[in-house]
């Protein structure tokens, strides 16, 4: 496995459901215990990084092979090409940021983990089960940082690819078309890529583990959206009917999934085949 930091802890941050308060000696243990079959780390060269272990003062929108996507506690390369889809939640702010492919959706979030390293093993377990009680055709397949959860649905293949790493726990979420999202496929090759070039800004709040960390969005795009939001409004004022009386505008509901350029969306997913098992995390 990549190795996991030591370092100092600031004072305020408490044991238990927020950390782990294990020794050392017994974190040398779960190392053991986790290593198995499917998590044995075989090609791992680069990262996902910790902002921490980086060089002080470093830029780090300057990746290795292009500019990363600035999006708070996680810092994204951009493939060539590729597009940006923004979810937003139902009280308007970014709930994940999608990288639209040629071959299929990428999705990297990170989320707060304790010290040691385990917490992808548990929550691959529980998106296998969710998905197979979603009635997905799911296997458990060996990458490059472990096991890989991959679920077949009628309108998608879902590959779900999670790294341990100190206080934080990447995942990364590949979505494409049938038969396009096996292990030797361009859109896993990118998805690896993109992985092993992803910062993590963790930061120093004692979060829940499983816990989404927040997700920011730079400040051109927010002011894109909201242009683009504000038209699309515009526009549908426009196309009503003309009414006798004058009508006060109805108020703009969550704008769920937005483009920023437009672009087309890969497959898209029934809330029934993956919603429970993509949104447990945050449970």
């Amino acid at each position: 496995m990549f190795g996991r930091r030591k370092k100092k802890e600031a004072e305020d941050d408490r044991p238990g459901f927020f950390e782990d308060a294990e020794t050392d000696a017994e974190a040398g243990d779960a190392d053991a215990d986790y290593e198995d079959d499917y998590d044995a780390v075989t090609e791992v060269d680069g990262g996902p990084y910790d902002a921490d272990d980086l060089e002080s003062g470093a830029d780090l929108t300057v990746g290795e092979v292009g500019t990363r996507l600035d999006l708070g506690s996680v810092l994204v390369p951009m493939p060539q090409g590729a597009q940006l889809q923004v979810e937003m939640a139902p009280d308007g702010s970014p709930q994940a940021v999608h990288l639209v492919t040629q071959h299929g959706r990428i999705t990297v979030a990170a989320y707060a983990a304790p010290k040691s390293p385990g917490q992808w093993r548990e929550v691959a377990g529980d998106l296998a089960e969710s998905l197979r009680n979603d009635n997905a055709t799911v296997s458990v397949e060996s990458g490059p940082w472990g096991r890989e959860v991959f679920a077949v649905t009628p309108n998608a293949d879902l590959r779900f690819i999670g790294v341990d790493g100190y206080r934080w726990m990447v995942r990364c979420v590949v979505a494409g078309p049938s038969g396009g999202n096996t292990a030797d496929s361009e859109l896993v090759a990118t998805a690896r890529a993109i992985l092993r070039d992803t910062v993590v800004k963790r930061g120093n709040e004692p979060n829940p583990v499983r816990t989404p960390l927040p997700v920011v969005l730079p400040e051109a795009l927010a002011q894109q959206l909201a242009a683009a939001h504000q038209q699309q409004l515009a526009q549908q004022q426009g196309a009503a009917p003309q009414q006798p009386a004058p009508q006060q505008p109805a108020p703009a509901g969550p704008p769920g999934e937005q483009q920023a350029p437009p672009a087309e969306a890969p497959p898209q997913q029934r809330r029934g085949e993956s919603g429970s098992a993509m949104q447990q995390l945050g449970r």
